[in-house]
């Protein structure tokens, strides 16, 4: 039987919150939170029903009743928490994107695989019921060789040039909050493109507001992706191929359906799949599967990808002359 991990969560934010609430109904064991007061992680403890909370992220890291740690602070802090709990011999799930750019990827990379621990980015779409049987179909060539991915992530979040999403500092802009989930779910389909065009649309404090790329593969094959803070779109995905095409119901990154069409427009499968929960739960699931099968890395989302991936929204901010502070 497969070990349960005593998970830590470090960092009190809104994404922690959606994550204990579904791990605690999953049947997880959370033992421990960790913010940088005492007050915001006796809260959470008690919100959740966890009975350790420390006030500071080092007590959470050194915790000898914690395993794993997941990460869920501002970008620019994901290295530096997620080598806290590294260095403490926890295996980490790090909050999306990994880090604010590769070359942090691939300092965390290179510690976890020093280290023997798993690292895994918690892009929790990959492992949603609707997405393994995305799989599914995709591996029986039902949509023949594929050809083009059409999806947006767009939110009409505040304009307050103060949050979180608007500050530089911390990271902000819709490419690396939004845009990761549709660039992702290319790399998951096509792999790395050889070809990247990008173009933006600027906040009045310098980071992204919208932005649309253009990934290139060979044979032609493409995928167009497209985010905003500003205003709120269908928030759809297609994937289209020349056996027909799968279109994902809003909201196409978290837990919903889809309906697969041939190409004379009939419906050929209609798949529906209720949660009780936000499906948070499943990234922890493949993250204790693969502690317990002594892996550093799956095959749904490795680390070595994660880099890439980053490696990839480098490039979109360099053509759209996006940089963070200290870069």
């Amino acid at each position: 039987m497969s070990k349960r991990l005593r998970w830590g969560i470090l960092g009190t934010g809104g994404i922690a919150n959606s994550f204990a609430k579904d791990l605690k109904a999953t049947g997880h064991q959370v033992t421990a939170v960790g913010s940088r007061t005492s007050q915001a992680a006796e809260q959470f403890a008690a919100q959740h029903g966890i009975s350790r909370a420390h006030a500071s992220y080092e007590a959470l890291v050194n915790d000898d009743q914690v395993d794993v740690v997941y990460v869920s602070t501002p970008h620019p802090f994901h290295l530096s928490n997620a080598l806290l709990a590294l260095e403490a011999g926890k295996h980490v799930l790090v909050e999306k994107p990994l880090t604010i750019n590769a070359s942090e990827a691939r300092e965390l990379e290179a510690v976890a695989t020093r280290k023997g621990l798993v690292a895994l980015e918690a892009m929790w779409t990959r492992w949603l019921p609707h997405m393994v049987r995305i799989r599914e179909i995709l591996a029986s060539g039902a949509l023949g060789e594929l050809r083009a991915l059409l999806a947006d992530h767009t939110q009409k979040l505040p304009d307050d040039p103060a949050h979180r999403i608007n500050a530089p500092e911390l990271g902000g802009g819709a490419l690396l909050d939004l845009g990761i989930y549709p660039i992702s779910f290319a790399w998951q389909l096509f792999g790395k493109p050889i070809s990247i065009v990008a173009t933006s649309t600027p906040t009045s404090t310098g980071v992204d507001r919208a932005t649309t790329v253009i990934l290139g593969y060979d044979k032609g094959r493409t995928a167009i992706t497209h985010c905003s803070s500003g205003e709120r779109g269908p928030n759809k995905a297609v994937i289209m191929g020349t056996g027909g095409r799968l279109e994902i119901d809003p909201i196409w990154y978290a837990a919903t359906s889809f309906t697969l069409y041939s190409n004379s427009n009939e419906v050929t499968e209609r798949f529906e799949y209720p949660l009780k929960t936000r499906g948070m739960e499943f990234q922890a699931d493949e993250l204790e599967r693969l502690v317990n099968i002594g892996q550093l890395s799956g095959t749904i989302l490795p680390v070595a990808e994660s880099v890439a991936i980053m490696e990839t929204l480098d490039e979109v901010r360099r053509q759209i002359g996006l940089k963070y502070p200290g870069e």
